[in-house]
């Protein structure tokens, strides 16, 4: 990356940017960066001290919740971000319920992209993160913890009559229409991918992309093209999905859970959060809360 690149990035001018660098270098007496033709690099100065950087934010972040623990559990601010690509009317609904209970409690729900997701996590901007699981784009777990949501597997839907009553298809029966998907760097494009690969096949022909269930139902109702969505939406939306629904052999599963710094869950208002959602899932399952508040895919 070169400066005109990184102001771009920070939002800011490139000779704003220089200066900063220049007044980071002489507070610390050493060049932090060096180029090679266009692009910067991070010199051993810059290397210690971005390393210095990131433990000053992981104090601070911890710091942070160590003050939370010690607040009510009815009053303050709850901050989530929720995976775009997921079906959202069951935790629109349980967010509603929250509030008639604890109506001090303020909570933000923000759609990010994964990562997004990640770079809020770690920056300590959303207290808790709503995603698919396993996620390979974070390497080091061992700040965070994760609380199952619900176990998911995606769905082929398709268009052809005679092949309606299968429960099954392998990954070679799914080649003989073209389908809309998620781009390839969403989680669920690239478990498709994955998924494909693993099986030795071809992966089919893609007309289009789309990163959100509802606009992948638009296009395959409208067109007649198939795709793969999770369990969780298909069942949301049956009666307005116009194609058949079924399982792949072998199955593709994964977990939607809430993922958090493990910090977290000691802040008593995050604690109460998960206990109320438990209770509210215990009463009525994920799947039968999605079914009931799912909206139209025709919008």
């Amino acid at each position: 990356m070169n400066y005109t690149q990184s102001a771009q990035l920070l939002g800011i001018t490139q000779p704003a940017l220089t200066q900063q660098i220049k007044k980071l270098e002489r507070t610390v007496g050493a060049p932090l960066f060096y180029s090679v033709g266009k692009k910067l690099h991070l010199s051993d100065a810059g290397q210690t001290m971005l390393k210095a950087t990131h433990e000053i934010y992981e104090i601070l972040n911890q710091t942070t919740d160590e003050i939370q623990q010690t607040t009510s559990a009815t009053v303050g601010k709850i901050n989530i971000g929720l995976l775009s690509s997921i079906e959202d009317s069951a935790f629109n609904a349980f967010i509603a319920h929250y509030y008639d209970l604890n109506p001090e409690v303020e909570i933000t729900l923000r759609m990010m992209t994964r990562h997004e997701i990640w770079e809020a996590l770690e920056n300590n901007q959303v207290d808790l993160a709503i995603m698919n699981l396993p996620d390979e784009t974070i390497k080091n777990w061992k700040p965070y913890a994760s609380k199952k949501i619900l176990d998911e597997q995606l769905l082929f839907l398709h268009h052809d009559d005679s092949l309606a009553n299968r429960k099954r298809l392998h990954f070679k029966d799914t080649l003989a229409e073209p389908w809309v998907t998620y781009p390839d760097d969403y989680f669920l494009g690239q478990m498709l991918h994955e998924a494909y690969k693993n099986q030795m096949v071809d992966f089919p022909h893609v007309v289009a992309h789309f990163t959100t269930p509802y606009q992948l139902t638009q296009f395959v109702n409208h067109t007649g093209v198939n795709t793969a969505l999770p369990t969780s939406f298909v069942t949301a939306h049956a009666d307005q999905i116009k194609a058949h629904a079924v399982s792949f052999e072998p199955a593709i599963r994964f977990e939607t859970s809430f993922v958090y710094r493990k910090e977290k869950a000691d802040i008593p208002r995050i604690a109460n959060f998960f206990k109320t959602f438990d209770a509210y899932l215990a009463e009525k399952d994920y799947l039968s809360r999605v079914g009931e508040n799912s909206g139209k895919i025709e919008r």
